[in-house]
């Protein structure tokens, strides 16, 4: 969250949220000034989203029900999170649909904001997805540079996991 510079009084959104695991540790950190969206493609999970933010007393969160082309957030966002869910999201048969979608992403930012995509590393190592699921950092890169950010950091997140940070300026390599 440092390296996205979530800090309290943000609008971040945790894009592929899943069960809320990220989503619960972002509201914490942006505080009640701050706004989280947790979007994701299956209702359920939308659903299951809604039902934990209100056992944890979490008023700054709004579940989105988003679609594989557009995970309808809002404009003027901070940040912008994927953890370990890119891969759900690249169809390599459907190229376009991850291009549409990040460009939605891009648009959603603000001019200094962030997106990060947190993976698991190429290979068979540790926990995660099987090694012809995974998605390789250089891959992602490409991608969303197409979509129309530029790369600002890259971490390996020991001892499976690699971060990539892109935003509207220019980046470093």
């Amino acid at each position: 969250m440092d390296a996205l510079r979530i800090f309290d009084g943000a609008r971040v959104a945790d894009l592929g949220a899943g069960g809320g695991w990220f989503t619960i540790r972002l509201a914490r950190r942006v505080g009640p000034n701050g706004l989280v969206f947790a979007a994701d493609i299956q209702q359920p999970l939308v659903e299951y989203i809604e039902r934990r933010m209100q056992r944890e007393r979490l008023r700054n969160v709004r579940a989105v029900r988003a679609t594989a082309t557009d995970p309808r957030l809002p404009p003027d966002l901070d940040a912008v999170l994927i953890v370990n869910a890119y891969n759900e999201m690249d169809d390599p048969q459907r190229p376009d649909t991850i291009r549409e979608l990040l460009g939605h992403v891009a648009t959603s930012l603000k001019p200094h904001g962030r997106l990060a995509v947190v993976d698991f590393l190429p290979g068979s190592g540790g926990p995660g997805p099987t090694p012809g699921e995974r998605v390789a950092p250089d891959t992602i890169i490409r991608t969303v540079e197409s979509a129309g950010l530029t790369l600002q950091a890259r971490e390996t997140v020991p001892p499976f996991l690699f971060m990539l940070v892109f935003g509207k300026g220019e980046g470093t390599r």
